[in-house]
């Protein structure tokens, strides 16, 4: 048969021999180096390089060069071979054309920041020449060296408090270093840097370390390059904002009044802990917000507010002239910080947190608040601009002027009445009885009419401090403001509009509750189908300056922010809200506690009104969140 000669009959069994190759363990391990030799490879340290590149010149052969590349990307190299291969690339830098890309890349993308000085010169040598020889390969090389910025996940004991160790700040001064070199010698890089660097920015949930290591190193670019400060703080207002939106004060204070219940628990166990107060405090400030996204955003103010003071730096002698001359400076970059907060910040709608780069830079000087105050002032002014951006002008104006510890009062008495002969002169211009007074038609000035009832009412302690004052607000003809036939105060937030009644009553500047009572009545026959008892038309406004709630930042701006403190005599008036139906039902509660003592309360409402309003207002603005969305769409915040 012809299965006869595949098998073999020994001692009466049969068996099938095997198709597969016997190997000694000799020869089984000559196959497996077989292998290996196959698939890493060695070149020669000297000639690998210029050989490969010969080949391809001379005999269109590109084998030699992938087999380099290989090598390149699959082995470690040493410093002596990095150093060698780099010379050997840079002595050939101008044949290195298109053609040698893969090459190139390979080249550019070796690990050389953590090298020996040596190494590192070598890298940075070639890497000049290259990209001056052929600016094919700027685009890469310039994204490959933002990319080195991008710490990586498992580095987070790099970055203690959002500061680089020794170590890691070497490589990165190494790495700006280069960059320095590239943006002197290549002109166009400056294009190329600004994109990447855009482009490069990590995402939003990303750990607090990448993102802050990411800030630090664009700051860092500053200092050697002041060129790309009006872009980068646009491009940093920008993702600041990013992170502000998604972390809502209201998720924030959810967060931190959990982690603050959790620490009371702590304190009643350890009470000898209460005692020690500054320590307490200290451990408080230092603890990471409990909201990650929060935590970041709060490390990055820390980083922008320490950069913002390098940029108002005190004169080293009391000299008229270097203190002149570092005021100049000062307010020029602020010019420019300005300019970014028009582009990117203005015109977005109830944001927390990154409105206060500009808060805590105009403290550091009288002269740059005032600068600020007059831009915002150009804006309220100008008939030109749109009425979303004057109306975002004046919530940002008043809020400043309310919350600012460091604006004098001179200042603060002169735009009031910068604002107030602004509604006076709107209203004699206005045929009252014939133009349509709606909310709409009227934006801007039921806008400032607020802002003025806001100011007047927060500040009230300073504005009616002695009689000089009181004759100041006398000045303004408050009475004629309220009682104009637009009548301003029926669309004013009524927290706002109570608290200023309550003022001008108690100094006799205006009655107002009178109006504020006739409106009330008017509005009770409207009822809106979330069964809310609200206006017909109600500002759509909010003041940014609003509380603060980052911890570790927020220590700087403490200092400069001021808390609502009410008069003593607003606090020997202070009464139940007239209008409200349950004032006799809370008058035992709300009377017995000054609007001073709500400080901190809500941050979502302004601390200088009563509980009984924060209630109401707070309904108001819960179902108002749940009709418009962020951004410029109306809104309801305080």
């Amino acid at each position: 048969m012809a299965f006869n000669s595949s098998m073999s009959v020994i001692s009466g069994k049969t068996s099938l021999s095997s198709i597969l190759k016997s190997y000694s363990t000799s020869e089984r391990e000559k196959a497996k180096a077989a292998v290996i030799n196959k698939v890493r490879f060695e070149m020669p340290k000297q000639k690998g390089l210029l050989e490969a590149v010969k080949a391809v010149e001379e005999r269109q052969n590109f084998q030699p060069m992938s087999e380099f590349v290989g090598y390149l990307s699959e082995n470690t190299l040493d410093d002596n071979e990095f150093i060698i291969i780099l010379n050997d690339a840079r002595s050939i830098a101008n044949q290195l054309s298109p053609k040698f890309t893969t090459l190139v890349e390979a080249l550019l993308s070796q690990t050389w920041a953590y090298r020996s000085p040596e190494a590192r010169k070598a890298y940075i040598r070639f890497c000049l020449d290259i990209l001056v020889a052929h600016n094919k390969y700027l685009s890469f090389g310039i994204n490959h060296l933002i990319a080195l910025w991008i710490p990586h996940e498992n580095d987070i004991s790099l970055w203690q408090n959002g500061t680089p160790t020794a170590e890691l700040e070497d490589a990165l001064q190494a790495i700006h270093h280069l960059l320095d070199c590239i943006l002197n010698a290549i002109p166009m890089a400056f294009d190329a840097t600004l994109d990447a660097i855009e482009h490069s920015f990590p995402y939003y949930k990303k750990s607090t370390h990448i993102v802050v290591g990411y800030v630090h190193n664009m700051l860092q670019l500053l200092e050697y390059k002041p060129i790309f400060e009006e872009n980068i703080m646009q491009l940093l207002m920008q993702n600041l904002i990013i992170l502000d939106v998604h972390a809502p004060r209201t998720a924030i204070e959810e967060l931190e009044s959990d982690d603050e219940d959790d620490d009371d628990e702590d304190e009643n166990k350890e009470e000898l802990e209460m005692f020690e107060m500054d320590d307490c405090k200290k451990t408080y400030l230092d603890k990471p917000m409990n909201h990650p996204i929060a935590h970041t955003l709060d490390i990055c103010m820390v980083k922008l507010f320490n950069f913002l003071d390098s940029k108002n730096p005190q004169p080293l002698q009391n000299s008229d002239a270097e203190s002149q001359q570092k005021t100049l400076e000062s307010l020029k970059f602020l010019r420019m910080l300005i300019k970014a907060f028009d582009n990117v910040i203005l015109p977005i709608h109830n944001t927390h947190h990154a409105q206060f780069i500009v808060f805590y830079f105009c403290s550091l000087k009288q002269c740059l608040s005032e600068t600020f105050l007059a831009s915002l002032w150009d804006k309220i002014k100008n008939p030109n601009c749109s009425a979303v951006i004057r109306q975002a002008a004046v919530g940002y104006m008043a809020s400043f002027l309310a919350r600012s510890k460091f604006v004098s009062i001179i200042t603060l008495k002169y735009y009031l009445k910068e604002l107030c002969a602004w509604a006076h002169k709107y209203i004699r211009d206005c045929d009252q009885y014939r133009s349509n007074g709606s909310l709409k038609a009227n934006l801007v000035f039921f806008t400032v009419c607020q802002a003025i009832f806001y100011v007047i009412a927060f500040r009230s302690r300073d504005l009616t401090v002695d009689k000089r004052s009181l004759l100041f607000l006398q000045s303004l003809h408050l009475s004629a403001l309220v009682t104009c036939n637009f009548n301003p105060l029926r669309v004013c937030l009524p927290a706002v509009a109570t608290a200023f009644a309550g003022v001008t009553r108690a100094y006799q500047l205006a009655y107002c509750h009178a109006i504020l009572e006739r409106n009330a009545r008017r509005k009770l026959a409207t009822v809106y189908a979330n069964e809310t008892a609200t206006p017909e038309e109600t500002l759509d406004t909010f003041f940014p300056f609003d509380p603060y709630l980052l911890k570790v930042s927020g220590q700087r701006i403490t200092p400069i922010y001021l808390v609502y403190q009410a008069s003593e005599v607003e606090n020997m008036n202070d009464t139940v809200d007239p209008i409200s139906p349950s004032s006799n039902v809370n008058s035992a509660t709300t009377s017995s506690r000054k609007r001073g003592d709500s400080e901190m309360m809500d941050h979502d409402i302004d601390d200088f009104i009563l509980t009984d309003k924060r209630q109401r207002l707070a309904s108001v603005t819960r179902s108002q969140e749940n009709q418009f969305t962020y951004g410029l769409s109306p809104g309801f915040h305080i």
